[in-house]
């Protein structure tokens, strides 16, 4: 618990003090955490980034992040849409050129996993540059942070009934409900101090929507991980697991409150 208090102490000011300066520095850490996490994601199925079609994948993942920024103007004349085919038709290339040795199944994998990655990532950072953007960004990480802390202390002070145990085992319908409580206490007393709107209803429901895709993302790749057998992403945040174990909740909950147009 000590060591897992540091870890989040230190990195959690590290990322919010990026998070407030922005520009190119606050780019360049969520392109370094966004490779990160696909990595581990290719590891979680015994895959290697330096392989052929890990740098495919690695390089889709590059591209969503950096398409999604004020500097993208090198990018800005093409689709993504585009970049997206063109990397499904060369990881498919790959299954004929490698004579079997990557197959289908393989690259269904590696293909869907840049898009979660680079689409989580790249929605984060472009809230960063929209109108307001510190702040907004600032109410889902506090939201969402919020919520995962919620869940836990609600659920091992009143937890009885199992959420979904074959996906994970300690998660409690008492604590997912109290996850969505404290998400929704922090974004009305977060408002309150920062004024980003007079309707509290809206609050209200941001951090509802928060709070419950928060957890579906935690969830999703707490499946991912049971599938595979394993119990952290990685090892790059001591007594946290790996980076996707710590941005699984806000990859997921960014590009949802953009395509529901609440961002």
């Amino acid at each position: 618990m000590k060591q897992r208090l540091i870890t989040g102490f230190i990195g959690g000011a590290g990322f919010l003090s990026v998070l407030y300066y922005g520009d190119i520095p606050y780019i360049f850490l969520l392109a370094i955490l966004a490779i990160i996490g696909f990595r581990e994601l290719l590891r979680m199925n015994n895959l290697y980034i330096l392989s052929s079609q890990g740098l495919i994948g690695v390089s889709l993942v590059f591209f969503l992040v950096v398409n999604h920024t004020p500097y993208n103007s090198y990018f800005n004349n093409i689709q993504e849409i585009s970049i997206i085919f063109l990397a499904t038709a060369l990881l498919l290339t790959l299954t004929v050129v490698k004579k079997n040795k990557v197959t289908f199944n393989q690259v269904s994998y590696i293909l869907l996993g840049a898009l979660y990655v680079g689409f989580g990532f790249s929605f984060m950072l472009e809230t960063r540059f929209i109108e307001n953007g510190l702040t907004l960004t600032l109410l889902v990480i506090i939201a969402t942070w919020t919520s995962d802390s919620g869940a836990y202390f609600t659920g091992k002070k009143f937890g009885k009934r199992k959420l979904w145990p074959e996906i994970s085992p300690k998660k409690t319908i008492e604590g997912a409900i109290g996850g969505v409580i404290f998400a929704i206490i922090a974004s009305l007393i977060y408002n309150y101090f920062v004024g980003i709107t007079d309707y509290i209803l809206l609050i209200i429901w941001e951090g509802l929507i928060i709070s419950v895709i928060g957890q579906i993302g935690d969830l999703v790749e707490s499946a991912l991980k049971r599938g595979r057998g394993i119990k952290d992403s990685g090892t790059i945040l001591p007594g946290h697991g790996g980076v996707l174990d710590r941005f699984d909740s806000l990859i997921f909950v960014f590009p949802v409150l953009h395509i529901l147009h609440i961002l």
